[in-house]
C-alpha cells in the first residue's frame, strides 16, 4: 500500500484521482481549501481506504513544513506527492493587474516548488519518493488570455526537469502531467485581469475529456514512473506541431479561438 498526498483534491482532476487511487487500495492524504468538499469526497471512498484530510491554502507557504509533518504523521510516511492544485487565467496580458499576475505565479509555481522542497528531506531519508506535477499544455506553448498562467506552467517544467536530474541517484522520481482540455470547473474559477472569477464554462472545456479519464492517465504515468505525459484529445496536436513543424504551429495557433 502506497501513501498519496494530493493537493487540489476537493474537485476536478484531484478528486477523480483520489477515487482512482482508492480502487487499488492506496492510502490517501487529501488537501484543498474547501474542507466540506474534501469531507464529501472522503464519504465516497470505500470504508477500507485509509484517508486523512489536510485542508490548507497554497498561499500559506510558511505553514508548509508543519503541513508536511502532519501529512507524514497521518499514515506514517508519504510515498507520492501530487502537486495538482492551481487556477487558470482568462485575461489579456495588458489588462491583467500586477498583483493578479503575482498570485497566479505564487499558486501555480512557487507553492508546488515550496511544498516539494518541504517534503524532499522525508523522501531522501527513506531513499525513495515520487513527485508528480500537474502542469498543462500551456506549459508547452503560450496561448492567448493565459500569459501568466502559461509562464507559471513553463516555469514548472524547467524547475522540475532540473530537479529530476539532481535527484536521480536517490532515486526520487519526478513525473510531469500535461492535461489539455479536461471537463472540470477550472474555466469557471479562472481569474480575469482584476482578479475576479471568469464564471464561464469555456466551450473547449465542456468538450474536453472527463476528469476520470485524465485520472487514469495520471495513475498509469505514476505506476510507470514516466517523465512526462500528455492527457487530452485533439488539442494536444499543437504540442507535436510546435516540435516538428513550427511554421504550421504558429499559423494554426493564431486561428484557434482562445476559450
Amino acid at each position: 500500500m502506497e501513501v498519496y498526498w494530493i493537493t487540489g483534491a476537493s474537485s476536478g482532476i484531484g478528486a477523480a484521482l483520489a477515487l482512482e487511487l482508492a480502487v487499488t487500495g492506496n492510502a490517501l492524504v487529501l488537501s484543498g481549501r474547501n474542507l466540506e468538499a474534501l469531507q464529501t469526497l472522503k464519504a465516497q471512498l470505500p470504508p477500507s481506504v485509509p484517508c486523512a484530510l489536510l485542508p490548507f491554502d497554497l498561499m500559506d507557504i510558511d505553514r508548509f513544513p508543519t503541513l508536511v509533518q502532519q501529512a507524514i504523521n497521518a499514515h506514517g510516511h508519504v510515498d507520492v506527492l501530487v502537486n495538482n492544485a492551481g487556477f487558470s487565467q482568462r485575461s489579456e496580458a495588458i489588462q491583467t493587474e500586477a498583483s493578479v499576475e503575482r498570485k497566479i505565479l505564487e499558486v501555480n509555481y512557487f507553492a508546488p516548488v515550496a511544498l516539494t522542497k518541504a517534503i524532499l528531506p522525508h523522501f531522501m531519508s527513506r531513499k525513495k519518493g515520487h513527485v508528480v506535477v500537474v502542469s498543462s499544455i500551456a506549459g508547452k506553448f503560450g496561448f492567448a488570455l493565459r500569459s501568466s498562467y502559461a509562464a507559471a506552467k513553463h516555469a514548472l517544467h524547467g524547475y522540475f526537469e532540473a530537479l529530476r536530474l539532481e535527484l536521480r541517484t536517490v532515486p526520487i522520481h519526478v513525473t510531469i502531467i500535461c492535461p489539455g482540455r479536461v471537463k472540470t470547473s477550472i474555466s469557471l474559477h479562472a481569474v480575469k485581469g482584476d482578479g475576479s472569477e471568469h464564471q464561464i464554462m469555456d466551450e473547449g472545456q465542456r468538450k474536453g475529456i472527463t476528469a476520470e479519464r485524465c485520472a487514469k492517465v495520471i495513475h498509469k504515468a505514476i505506476r510507470g514512473k514516466r517523465y512526462e505525459v500528455l492527457a487530452g484529445g485533439l488539442e494536444l496536436l499543437p504540442v507535436y506541431l510546435k516540435r516538428f513543424v513550427p511554421s504550421i504551429f504558429y499559423w494554426l495557433i493564431q486561428k484557434v479561438k482562445p476559450t
